[in-house]
């Protein structure tokens, strides 16, 4: 057996696979969300930890420890936790990947470096990646500076925060080490010239260390020997191994990644080159695109009042067209292709006819056109032709979102049995790991739930809400 820790945006997960990769057990913490002002957001690192030992724990429980080969890590990237590593005291709250407290930073940034950030890291300049997070730590937080010049001040995306946590290792993993804007695709190493720009001493980063292989024995005497990015960890579970292969995985935002093999290719139009996977020799490069909110969208649509569960939205957008309404989802800025922070979501078209179907249709046609743009570009860029679209995540149990994205984009779209696909490539990372399983006999554990194969259309549908995307730009500034 074998367990994944997922700590996503929202709640910490533990899960319990059998040694197939089929969930036994699952258990689930929630934590709380912490905005201090307009467009920050936070968590607290320290209950952060406490649902993890809380779900870990759970699963342990009536479970013979030594019956466990291994535990995977999968994390919400980007998002950065400061400590003190001779007092173990947590420095400020982590500074969340949605945050956008770094918005003026990075256009500055992206105006004087934006070309040379790009070539090394493969990111476009935006707050949402790690680099400016810890910049703005160590120029505004006291207990940051005091640390730094103590040398004791340690960062780390959250991987590597429970790695530390668990083993005492400061480790993360290529993954996660792609998303922080200090992190160069092509030498896979810290970037000097980049650690310079953002005044960040290396000795206060983590090592970096291969997504499979053991980092060391945990608290519970099992070992920890699997680490990777969430986003990263569906596209190996959903087993993206060739080429070309697409995942989508739909939960709080929904994120496209494209498999372009064993080197990096710069986008041209938006997207961002990241590491899939590190195992051994191997290095799988992928790109990627992000839409911040999906399920977020159906969640604050809930908490308005305007429809009483995700159940509902599904079922008035089968039964009825948009009416002319669009919707763009922009709650917290666009991510790709557009990386605008100052962009707020846009509702638009409604007149006295408007019905609550309308926009629950609206709405669902605003989550598959944000994934199509993506798809589109993606398309473009590598060069590939995409024939599948692999998903996962909770919002893609919708089956009129999958419809209606297999529509418009005319791809067939492939949901899997085992949903878990995150907590999946972690665990099947870590039994690589530790020498339990190689990944060419990973096929035999995939099944397809269904398919969704629809006639192309709704072009028109799409031309105009992308007509009101333009609109929905540069509104906060």
């Amino acid at each position: 057996m074998y367990i994944g820790v997922d700590q996503g945006t929202t709640s910490t997960r533990a899960i319990l696979f059998d040694d197939s990769f089929r969930v036994l057990k699952i258990s689930r913490r929630k934590f709380r969300q912490i905005y201090p002002k307009e467009g920050w957001v936070e968590h607290d690192p320290d209950e952060i930890w406490g649902t993890v030992m809380s779900v870990v724990e759970e699963i342990l429980s009536g479970v013979n420890t030594k019956e466990i080969h291994s535990i995977g890590i999968t994390n919400q990237r980007e998002t950065v936790v400061a400590w003190d590593v001779k007092s173990g005291e947590i420095l400020y709250n982590a500074i969340v990947w949605q945050c956008r407290r770094t918005a003026k930073r990075s256009e500055q940034l992206r105006k004087l470096h934006g070309d040379m950030i790009h070539r090394k890291t493969g990111l476009v300049v935006d707050p949402y990646f790690s680099a400016t997070k810890m910049e703005w730590m160590m120029e505004n937080i006291e207990s940051v500076k005091k640390a730094k010049e103590k040398g004791t001040l340690r960062f780390g995306t959250i991987d590597s925060f429970l790695a530390w946590k668990m083993t005492g290792k400061h480790v993360t993993d290529h993954t996660n080490a792609s998303r922080t804007m200090l992190y160069n695709v092509e030498k896979m190493d810290w970037d000097d010239e980049l650690l310079e720009l953002f005044k960040i001493p290396r000795w206060s980063l983590p090592d970096i260390v291969d997504s499979a292989g053991v980092v060391g024995g945990t608290i519970w005497g099992i070992p920890l020997s699997g680490m990777v990015g969430d986003q990263q960890g569906a596209l190996f579970g959903q087993l993206a191994f060739g080429e070309g292969d697409v995942k989508i995985t739909m939960g709080t935002g929904s994120f496209v990644l494209m498999n372009i093999g064993n080197s990096p290719v710069l986008s041209e139009n938006g997207l961002l080159t990241t590491i899939g996977w590190k195992i051994g020799d191997e290095v799988v490069y992928a790109l990627e695109g992000s839409v911040f909110i999906t399920g977020a969208l159906i969640d604050w649509l809930i908490s308005l009042g305007m429809f009483g569960s995700p159940q509902e939205i599904n079922r008035l957008a089968e039964e009825n067209d948009n009416g002319g309404v669009y919707l763009v989802p922009a709650l917290t800025g666009l991510g790709a292709p557009h990386w605008d922070p100052y962009a707020r979501g846009l509702m638009i078209g409604m007149t006295r006819k408007t019905s609550k179907g309308n926009i629950a249709r609206a709405t669902i046609e605003s989550i598959a056109f944000s994934i199509k743009e993506l798809v589109e570009i993606m398309e473009e860029d590598s060069g590939k032709k995409v024939k599948t679209l692999m998903v996962d995540g909770g919002v893609s149990k919708s089956d009129i979102l999958l419809r209606v994205l297999s529509t418009s984009t005319g791809i067939t779209i492939e949901r899997p049995q085992n949903m878990e696909t995150t907590a999946t490539g972690a665990v099947m990372l870590s039994a690589i790991g530790i020498g339990e399983v190689e990944k060419s006999s990973l096929g035999k554990y995939k099944i397809v739930d269904r398919k969704f194969e629809e006639k192309k259309g709704l072009e028109e549908e799409f031309e105009r809400w992308k007509e009101a995307v333009k609109r929905s730009k540069n509104w906060s500034r």
